[in-house]
C-alpha cells in the first residue's frame, strides 16, 4: 500500500471518512512547501540572495547530499538506516584519485570505484540481513572502516589535475540553466526512485516491510533480499556521489564529505520519512533538501559561523523526529475521545430489549 504522510501519520479508514475538508492541506509535504517559501523569504532579506549565483551555489552544495539521501530514504522506510553513506563517498573519492594518479584511465577508474561501492553496500546488507545485526551499529562500524581505508590509501595526500572536461561541473552550470550538474542527476534519480517507490510492487513491499515486518514475511515478501539490495543500491549511489564530489572540487582527499551523514539523515527525516519505518515520500525528501540548501546558503551569505549552521541542521533533525510523534499522540487521544462519545448502533439488542427475553 502507498503510505500517506499527513504530518507523518497514517489514518485508519474509519477516521478518514470523518476527515475535515482541510486535512489534505495538513500533509507533511504541504508543510514543507510552506517552510520552503518561508526560507526563501528569510533568504530574500539577505542582500543579493535572489540571484542566479545563489541558485547555482544552492544546487552545487546540496547535489551530492540529495543524491545520497534517495537510497537512504528507501532504507529508512524499511525500518533500517545507513550511516556509512558519507564515508563511502570519501572512500570513492580517495580511490578514484589514487587510481588516476597511478595511470588508470579515468573511466575505468570510475567503474572500479562503482564496484567498490557495490561491495561496501553488500557488506552492510550482509551483516544486517544474514547475521541479523542492528543496522545502526553495522553502519557506524562501516562508517569508520570506509574512512579508515580511505586514509590508508592517500593519507594526507591530495590528488588534483583531473580532466578539465569533467571538473567543469564544479564551476559551470548545466547549459541554459543556473543549476549545477549534480542537480540534473538528482532530478533523474528522484523520478526513478519515486516511480519505483510509489507505483510498483517493490515500493509497496518496502512500505509493508517498514510497517509490519512479520506480516511482510507471511505475505511472501522476501524481506531480507529487498533490504540487502537496498544496501547494495546505497553503496552504488554513494560511490557515484563520490565521483561527482571529486570532479566538482577537482580534488580527491580521504576526508571528502566528512560529516555529511548528518545532513543526509536530517534531509530524509525532515522530508517526512518516519524513523520507525513505513512512511515517507521521495517528493518530501527532495523538498527537504531544497529547504536545507536555501537556509544554509542564506546563513552563509550572512557570514554565520559554520557551527551555527550545524546547529540549524540539528534542530531540523530533532523537529522532524519529535513533531510527528507529538501529532500522533494528540491524534490518538482525539480519536479515542471521539469513540467514547460515539453512541452504540441503534440496531444492536440491549439487555432490556424484550426480544432478548423470549422464551
Amino acid at each position: 500500500m502507498l503510505a500517506e504522510t499527513t504530518l507523518g501519520i497514517h489514518d485508519d479508514s474509519d477516521v478518514m471518512a470523518d476527515e475535515p475538508w482541510w486535512r489534505p492541506f495538513a500533509r507533511w509535504e504541504t508543510a514543507l512547501v510552506i517552510v520552503l517559501f518561508a526560507a526563501l523569504l528569510f533568504g530574500n532579506a539577505t542582500r543579493n540572495f535572489m540571484s542566479s549565483t545563489t541558485i547555482f551555489y544552492v544546487s552545487l552544495n546540496m547535489g551530492e547530499i540529495a543524491i545520497m539521501a534517495l537510497p537512504v530514504t528507501l532504507i529508512v522506510i524499511t525500518g533500517e538506516i545507513d550511516l556509512s553513506v558519507a564515508s563511502m563517498l570519501g572512500l570513492s573519492s580517495t580511490l578514484l584519485g589514487y587510481l588516476y594518479l597511478h595511470g588508470v584511465p579515468i573511466w575505468l577508474a570510475v567503474m572500479i570505484v562503482m564496484l567498490v561501492g557495490i561491495t561496501g553496500g553488500a557488506l552492510n546488507g550482509l551483516l544486517v540481513t544474514r547475521f541479523g545485526l542492528p543496522s545502526i551499529a553495522v553502519t557506524i562500524g562501516t562508517l569508520t572502516l570506509f574512512r579508515g581505508i580511505a586514509q590508508i590509501i592517500l593519507g594526507a595526500q591530495s590528488v588534483t589535475k583531473f580532466p578539465a572536461s569533467l571538473t567543469k561541473i564544479g564551476v559551470q552550470p548545466i547549459p541554459h540553466t543556473q543549476l549545477a550538474y549534480s542537480v540534473g542527476f538528482v532530478v533523474v534519480l528522484a523520478i526513478a526512485f519515486g516511480v519505483v517507490l510509489h507505483f510498483t510492487t517493490i515500493g509497496r513491499s518496502i512500505y509493508t516491510i517498514g510497517m509490519q515486518k512479520e506480516t511482510a514475511h507471511f505475505s511472501g515478501i522476501r524481506v531480507n533480499r529487498i533490504k540487502f539490495r537496498l544496501y547494495v543500491l546505497s553503496g552504488l549511489i554513494c560511490s557515484f556521489a563520490g565521483v561527482l564530489w571529486t570532479f566538482k572540487l577537482a580534488s580527491a582527499r580521504y576526508d571528502a564529505g566528512l560529516g555529511l551523514e548528518l545532513n543526509v539523515v536530517a534531509i530524509v527525516l525532515f522530508g517526512g520519512v518516519s524513523i520507525f519505518g513505513g512512511r515517507g515520500s521521495i517528493f518530501g525528501v527532495v523538498i527537504a533538501a531544497t529547504v536545507l540548501g536555501v537556509i544554509q546558503q542564506a546563513l552563509t551569505l550572512r557570514n554565520v559561523d559554520a557551527q551555527v549552521r550545524n546547529i540549524v541542521t540539528g534542530v531540523l533533525l530533532l523537529v522532524s523526529v519529535v513533531l510527528p510523534n507529538i501529532v500522533a499522540t494528540f491524534r490518538r487521544i482525539r480519536v479515542q475521545s471521539r469513540n467514547r462519545r460515539r453512541p452504540p448502533p441503534a440496531d444492536l439488542p440491549t439487555a432490556t430489549d424484550p426480544s432478548t427475553n423470549k422464551g
